[in-house]
């Protein structure tokens, strides 16, 4: 790899998920470096980077998924612990940005706690973030460094391509999604729809009507996240009660809390597509519904760009 930046590349990974950060290192054909991410007896954690690092360019690589508070700590002490060491410039690579959903006030005595994580990202050492497919773009502004903010759109559209289905029509599952579902379905060159929900508590959803014609049509359903798959299992039966003949469903991120893949397993729904910005859980493996795409590539393609300091606006897609 031709390195125009002078600083040598160390890439980096805690145990959230070293599976693809190993896939990014082979990808830019470096190794990944060596860091010691474990726990003292008290459940602390602990960590030792054994190697040197001063005057590197750090890449740290840790979705903040489940246990999001255990995997957050390590981002934040190894982020210290570089800066500790003279690391030139550090990035904390972000695939799955947790605490994402608690972007704003909308409700009384709330906290914004994706802008109390952004912070602490910056406290911590952070000198840029490169995120994937956040929840809401606006944080971006919560952090005073650069953010480059990456989409799976280039991945999951050029799948859908080559599936080749007849009669598809994009569907957004909520109003909010319309943006990012709009730019599914103008990819796919096919129309779009959206399901109007109305939601009366965090996990519960009182009533969905769908806008636009599903009839006949194979639909699918568009969205950054799918958490415990309730929304959008309810969103597959909307379709289906609607006359839609098949439905898929696609997703960056396959959180899949508590019953999820259960609920999905027995579902109506013909596939879901998700990305590997979080690990599958073994049952999730085996889950035949599910089919896993990887960012390994795109990720790898960003890094460089920003380790070359070339533009990645390419990617920005």
């Amino acid at each position: 790899m031709t390195e125009k930046n002078r600083h040598p590349l160390r890439i980096f990974s805690g145990n959230a998920h070293p599976a693809l950060a190993r896939e990014i290192c082979e990808c830019l054909g470096v190794s990944l470096g060596q860091a010691f991410v474990g726990r003292f007896p008290d459940g602390e954690v602990r960590i030792q980077i054994q190697e040197n690092v001063r005057g590197a360019d750090v890449f740290v690589i840790q979705p903040t998924c489940r246990p999001v508070n255990d995997n957050l700590m390590e981002l934040l002490i190894m982020l210290d612990a570089f800066r500790r060491a003279s690391a030139e410039r550090i990035t904390a690579v972000m695939p799955y940005y947790g605490y994402a959903r608690q972007d704003r006030k909308d409700r009384p005595r709330v906290p914004i706690s994706s802008k109390l994580v952004a912070d602490l990202l910056t406290s911590a050492g952070a000198d840029r973030v490169l995120a994937l497919d956040l929840h809401a773009g606006q944080i971006q502004g919560y952090f005073n460094i650069p953010v480059d903010h990456l989409y799976a759109t280039p991945v999951t559209v050029d799948y859908f391509r080559k599936l080749k289905l007849k009669n598809l029509v994009v569907v957004s599952p909520d109003p909010g999604g319309v943006e990012r579902a709009r730019a599914f379905a103008k990819r796919l060159r096919v129309p779009l729809a959206i399901i109007d929900k109305r939601r009366e508590d965090a996990h519960v959803v009182e009533m969905m009507n769908v806008i636009g014609d599903v009839s006949g049509r194979t639909c699918l359903m568009v969205d950054d996240m799918i958490d415990t798959g309730g929304t959008l299992l309810r969103g597959v039966n909307a379709l289906l009660d609607k006359g839609a003949e098949k439905v898929y469903a696609c997703c960056t991120h396959g959180v899949f809390a508590g019953d999820a893949i259960h609920k999905i397993r027995d579902s109506r729904l013909e596939q879901i597509v998700t990305t590997n910005s979080i690990p599958l859980s073994p049952e999730g493996e085996k889950c035949a519904r599910i089919k896993v795409l990887s960012v390994g590539k795109l990720l790898a393609a960003a890094i460089r760009s920003i380790h070359e300091e070339t533009s990645v606006s390419k990617l920005f897609i």
